[in-house]
């Protein structure tokens, strides 16, 4: 039997006592913009009465944006913002004007990486569904969590029609995210199907002196910028200048439920990311030390490929779904305080 919540320290039935409202303590909160590029979207503030405040996106996919820990901002925000799907452009490197960063970026569900053409159909970078409005079906605190539910339909005329329904819940007075998709092919054909779970990591968690642990099978570069990197694949530096992203692909096929992470003693405070690898066998490590773009991207992915759709389908590598089929998958995030040893230990390859 699951522990009974505890909110500041009280069971709910003692903190219900102590409250107006159980609102004072865990709530959702429902916006809509109204300034910038990101005007008329709706964001959903989730309070779990445990420190953690998650804003949700249900017009970006329901992806996560901001995310805070006891007051320690989590995620890394880019210069765009994080912007309505109206003005957003599935065409090339387009993604790049309208990427907000956040804790989780989702992209898929037909590609990720870069665009490509493949048998015809243009494919823009990370694909579209970060830019598909959700429909909201369920946002409701309950005796033991706060939950948000939703729907969101990638498909076109004669074309592909693939169904992510998510379910993202944080424990009542806790401090942890989980996020279950399923990914349902409702098309009438078999459906290519590549999702990268872009998970963007942000100051001042993440800063020198950061321990971070990816205990994979095995680690490679994606390219030879990736390559002069590879022996400090591991090594958290202080922004710098003219820094070229490097990005890193670790492979944990077989290794069940896998947790990766990255601790910041100084700040004491950890995050750890657990997945799956049953139907997520990779991680891709997007390391971005600049000046400005100071953020790391700890990715699970359906595939272990970094050069877009119409590469995978020709190397054989194209993950498919046929006709009704679906997949699931869950990324759990989890918050807390700093288990590193000193600052510069590390965690490598298993």
């Amino acid at each position: 039997m699951a522990d009974e919540p505890l909110l500041f320290g009280q069971p709910l039935a003692e903190a219900r006592r102590r409250v107006g409202s159980p609102r004072q303590l865990a709530s959702i909160d429902d916006f809509t913009e109204n300034q910038g590029a990101g005007r008329g979207a709706r964001r959903l503030v989730l309070r779990s009465g445990g420190g953690l405040t998650v804003d949700l996106h249900p017009d970006r996919a329901l992806d996560i944006g901001a995310v805070s820990y006891l007051g320690t901002p989590i995620a890394w925000h880019s210069p765009t913002g994080f912007v309505a799907p109206g003005l957003t452009v599935d065409a090339g490197r387009e993604w790049l004007r309208s990427f907000g960063g956040g804790l989780l970026a989702t992209c898929g569900l037909d590609t990720y990486g870069p665009a490509s053409t493949d048998e015809g159909t243009d494919y823009p970078m990370h694909g579209r569904i970060g830019s598909v409005p959700a429909v909201v079906t369920r946002a409701q605190v309950t005796d033991t969590e706060v939950i948000v539910e939703a729907e969101v339909r990638q498909a076109s005329v004669f074309g592909d029609n693939l169904v992510l329904r998510r379910r993202i819940s944080v424990p009542l007075g806790g401090a942890s995210i989980t996020v279950d998709d399923r990914v349902t092919n409702e098309g009438a054909a078999a459906a290519g199907h590549m999702v990268l779970y872009h998970a963007n990591l942000g100051w001042p968690l993440l800063d020198a002196g950061a321990v971070l642990e990816v205990p994979a099978n095995s680690v490679s570069p994606r390219d030879s910028d990736a390559e002069r990197g590879l022996a400090r694949w591991f090594e958290v530096a202080a922004p710098t200048a003219g820094y070229a992203e490097q990005v890193f692909q670790h492979d944990f096929a077989g290794r069940g439920v896998a947790e990766v992470s990255l601790d910041n003693p100084a700040r004491d405070v950890r995050i750890a990311i657990r997945f799956d690898t049953a139907t997520l066998p990779a991680l891709h490590q997007w390391k971005m030390l600049g000046e400005g773009h100071y953020v790391l991207g700890l990715e699970p992915t359906n595939v272990d490929w970094t050069r877009g759709r119409a590469a995978a389908r020709e190397a054989g590598v194209l993950p498919m779904l046929e006709s009704g089929e679906s997949v699931d998958y869950r990324i759990e995030f989890h918050f807390g305080s700093s288990r590193a040893g000193h600052p510069g230990e590390r965690g490598g390859s298993a």
